[in-house]
C-alpha cells in the first residue's frame, strides 16, 4: 500500500512494487491520477488526514505486507513570521498526521502476520534546518521519530520500519517549490535548480525510480535486518540551502 501513490514519488513506489511482483493499493486525492493506475491495481481516492476512510481501507487489506507512508505537502515557502498557522496546520496534518495514522491501522494487521515493513517518506529537510520551509522540515523531522519509535515498538513482531529521505526530486511537485522558491528569493527558477544540483556531491536531481529501487529494498528480504534507519536518497547532499 502506497500512500499518495497515484503520481510523483508515491506512483513511482508503486510501479516499483508492482515491476517486483507484489500486489499493489494506492490512495490518492487526485482522481484524474488514480485513473490512470493501471488496471491491476487497486486504486481509492482517500485522503489521508481521513482517519475512518483510511481505517477501513485498510482493515479490508489483511494480506497488507508492506506500507509506503508517502503523503505529503510542500508547504508553504516563507520566513517563519510569514506563515499562517492554518497554513503550518495543513502541511503538519498531511505530512505527519497522515503518517501516523496509516501506521496506526496498519500495525493490527502487520503483527497478525509477524512480519512486514513500513517505508516512511520523510525529506532531506528532514535531516537539516530549511530556511523558509518551516512546516515541512517540522513535519519532516517528525516524521523520522515517529519510524524509529515504530521500529522499536514493532521490532519484536518482525515488522521493520525504515525511512527514506529523498532530495531534489525531478518532476512536477519539485517545479513547484522551485518557482516559490525563486518567486521568494528574488531569483529565476533555473538559478534555483543549479543550487539545489550543485548542493550535493553527485550534481545531479534524483528521479522517482532511485526512490521505488529503495522502497522495494527495504521491504524485501534483502534487508531483513535492516531497521530504524534513515536513509538519503539524493546524491549526498551537502548544502541544505541552495545559491546559485
Amino acid at each position: 500500500m502506497v500512500t499518495a501513490g497515484a503520481s510523483g514519488v508515491g506512483r513511482a513506489m508503486a510501479d516499483a512494487f508492482d515491476d517486483a511482483g507484489y500486489a499493489v493499493c494506492v490512495t490518492d486525492v487526485d482522481p484524474t491520477a488514480l485513473a490512470t493506475c493501471p488496471v491491476h491495481w487497486r486504486a481509492e481516492q482517500v485522503n489521508v488526514t481521513d482517519e475512518p476512510a483510511m481505517a477501513a481501507l485498510i482493515a479490508d487489506l489483511p494480506d497488507l505486507h508492506t506500507l509506503c507512508a508517502n503523503a505529503g505537502i510542500a508547504g508553504p515557502t516563507a520566513g517563519i513570521e510569514m506563515i499562517d498557522l492554518a497554513d503550518w496546520q495543513a502541511c503538519v496534518s498531511v505530512n505527519l498526521e497522515g503518517a501516523f495514522i496509516a501506521l496506526k491501522h496498519a500495525t493490527p494487521i502487520l503483527k497478525q502476520s509477524g512480519q512486514g515493513a513500513v517505508v516512511f517518506t520523510s525529506s532531506t529537510a528532514g535531516q537539516y534546518g530549511y530556511p523558509n520551509r518551516a512546516p515541512y522540515a517540522a513535519a519532516k523531522w517528525a516524521v523520522l521519530g515517529l519510524m524509529k519509535t515504530a521500529a522499536m515498538e514493532l521490532g519484536p513482531f518482525g515488522i521493520r520500519c525504515n525511512a527514506i529521505c529523498p532530495g531534489a526530486v525531478e518532476g512536477p511537485r519539485m517545479e513547484g517549490v522551485l518557482q516559490r522558491e525563486a518567486d521568494a528569493k528574488g531569483m529565476t527558477r533555473d538559478d534555483v535548480y543549479a543550487g539545489y544540483a550543485s548542493g550535493t556531491s553527485m550534481k545531479s536531481f534524483v528521479e522517482g525510480r532511485d526512490i521505488g529501487a529503495m522502497a522495494v529494498f527495504l521491504a524485501s528480504d534483502a534487508a531483513r535486518l535492516v531497521s530504524g534507519q534513515v536513509i538519503a536518497v539524493d546524491g549526498h547532499t551537502e548544502n541544505p540551502d541552495p545559491k546559485p
